[in-house]
């Protein structure tokens, strides 16, 4: 009735291991809850990763950081503290390709899912697409509103294809609904300077 799965599963063992090390009754009821406990916050960080659609997984252990010498690792873990999302702050992670850029991008969106943010990954292309589809249908709004909830939403591949006016224009309400409130991580392969070549509209670009 409780839904407590893991005292159901390790009831058993922790049950001997108190006896044999002779726990007292709090200390077995400790060992009890903190392996539920402990648990549950397992499986609450998976149904965070699998809920932000990563494409593959990636993390900061995995990352090379003697590739790009020019990256600080302080830096890089700083971020993995999660503060800035914490914080609403925005995140650009800019470079040519192959410097890493997505995986960091999904390595620290994961870090941030098991702190306990929510988290969306998505490509700009693919964000867009979905934002004029929405508009479409007349589900612009909802559409709007599901992509400014999330803690941190992480845009992967800015810069690879123009936006037509009317896409740059449904990306920025994404933007304006999460400004100040909850952050944003963005990977481009150009410098904000040309940014112009994505948003064509240059009063546009400089607000975003």
């Amino acid at each position: 009735m409780l839904r407590l799965p893991t005292i159901r599963s390790q009831f058993n063992d922790i049950a001997d291991v108190a006896s044999r090390e002779q726990m007292t009754y709090r200390g077995f009821l400790a060992e009890l809850l903190m392996a539920e406990c402990d648990d549950r916050a397992r499986r609450r960080s998976e149904r965070r990763i699998k809920a932000a659609a990563f494409p593959r997984e990636k993390s900061l252990r995995a990352f090379d950081f003697d590739a790009n010498p020019h990256l600080d690792p302080a830096v890089i873990h700083t971020l993995a503290t999660c503060e800035w999302v914490k914080k609403g702050q925005p995140l650009c992670l800019i470079g040519d390709s192959g410097t890493g850029k997505s995986h960091l991008l999904i390595a620290l969106g994961t870090e941030a899912a098991m702190t306990g943010f929510r988290v969306r990954y998505t490509l700009a292309t693919k964000l867009v697409n979905e934002l004029i589809e929405a508009s479409d249908d007349k589900q612009l709004n909802k559409t709007i509103a599901r992509y400014g909830r999330v803690d941190l939403l992480c845009i992967d591949e800015l810069g690879y294809m123009e936006l037509d006016r009317r896409g740059a224009e449904l990306l920025f309400q994404v933007l304006t609904e999460r400004e100040e409130k909850n952050s944003v991580a963005i990977a481009s392969n150009e410098s904000f300077g040309g940014w112009t070549k994505t948003f064509t509209d240059p009063r546009l670009c400089a607000v975003i």
